[in-house]
């Protein structure tokens, strides 16, 4: 017995160590001293509070796969961060949706941040594209996504009307936002501007190195709202080259932030422990293939519409073909990014305060690419920014 007990504690010791070793080892290279980078990636003034609870939709179901037989109902175990204080009423409400094969903790970290400037987020584990999906993760369910934003929309903005609930008051459903990681990011767009699929209460929308490869011009003539894409310059899952440079002249007005060395997962929270690799791309690769193998366009083709609506499914599939991959930049660092790039987008749309609106405009157009040198900003919106 003593000798299991000396062998588990000489692991836990050396597993500290390792862990203290890459925290000191691996650390991102901060924002310059005094710059407005550094500024905006602070907390904010309001603590934050946070709830889980599993949100069911009784009027859609889910569809059977695999050895699950479906279910007359969605399921969807979320966490809502929301601002405390008897100040943080009456704001904005942003969506966050997970990528492929991923969980909603994965946007931990922006809705942290986020929350800690006055928003309220809430981000749930989908049915069936999640890493814990019955039958095993299926990703033609992203068609069913942008429904269930809307149904997260109905449930909060219902608890805003709730005496003694934790979000009673919050909740501003005239000011709603989506965002999202990889098919999150393709969730987020469809709620945006799909023109059977997309809820006309979301007023802004960001897709973080989400798959728009099959989106032609037409698409983005369904609706008029605010639009940004981040995105890493080495994604070798949601390649930049087809899916984000192509998009502000898919969408004239629309934002493109590029992380210079950033990656696909590098935008996930989970990564940030496996940051020692030289890509976690990685990760990402071995677990999105292994549902994916076959052409994935192919597995889509036709799902969302047709060219009428705004879609080509004749794009190649380039999905984890990068051999061997390249080096990125620090995970942290690129999530650093992607706090104040998100931050920013929102408050330039849903800040009550013009002056600040504006200054986060400015911040977009100019003052991050001249600040920072692996971030790189293209397209100037010419319309729906700051309405």
């Amino acid at each position: 017995m003593k000798l299991i007990l000396k062998i588990l504690l000489g692991l836990a010791l050396l597993l500290t160590a390792l862990a203290l070793w890459v925290s000191i080892a691996y650390r991102p290279e901060p924002f310059p001293a005094g710059s407005e980078s550094a500024a905006r990636l602070r907390d904010g003034p309001y603590d934050v509070g946070r709830f889980d609870e599993v949100f069911v939709d009784r009027e859609r179901p889910t569809q059977a796969n695999g050895d699950f037989p479906g279910s007359p109902q969605r399921e969807l175990p979320g966490s809502v961060w929301y601002p405390l204080g008897s100040d943080a009423s009456n704001r904005p409400l942003l969506l966050f949706s997970h990528g492929f094969t991923s969980l909603r903790s994965n946007g931990r970290y922006l809705a942290e941040h986020l929350a800690s400037y006055g928003y309220v987020v809430a981000a749930v584990n989908f049915p069936l594209t999640s890493a814990w999906a019955p039958g095993g993760a299926l990703v033609e369910d992203v068609l069913a996504q942008p429904g269930d934003l809307s149904f997260l929309i109905d449930t909060l903005s219902a608890y805003d009307r709730i005496s003694g609930h934790a979000l009673s008051g919050k909740v501003d459903n005239s000011r709603v936002g989506v965002f999202g990681i990889s098919l999150g990011g393709l969730t987020s767009t469809l709620a945006a501007y799909h023109p059977q699929l997309r809820d006309p209460r979301i007023g802004a929308a960001v897709s973080i190195a989400g798959p728009s490869n099959f989106f032609t011009p037409r698409f983005f003539t369904h609706a008029d709202l605010p639009f940004l894409m981040l995105a890493g310059e080495l994604d070798v899952i949601v390649p930049w080259a087809s899916n984000a440079e192509p998009l502000p002249r898919k969408n004239p007005g629309a934002r493109l932030v590029t992380v210079l060395g950033g990656s696909h997962t590098g935008f996930s929270h989970g990564s940030a422990y496996a940051r020692m690799l030289k890509n976690t791309d990685a990760i990402g690769c071995a677990s999105v293939t292994r549902f994916i193998e076959e052409d994935a366009n192919a597995r889509w083709a036709g799902l969302f519409g047709d060219a009428s609506l705004g879609f080509d499914y004749t794009v190649p599939d380039e999905l984890c073909r990068v051999d061997p991959l390249p080096r990125a930049i620090n995970v942290l660092r690129q999530q650093m990014i992607a706090r104040v790039v998100v931050r920013a987008f929102f408050d330039s749309v849903f800040s009550p305060d013009p002056n600040a609106r504006a200054a986060a405009r400015a911040y977009l157009d100019a003052s991050i690419d001249r600040e920072l040198d692996d971030v790189a900003v293209s397209g100037v919106p010419a319309r729906g920014a700051g309405r």
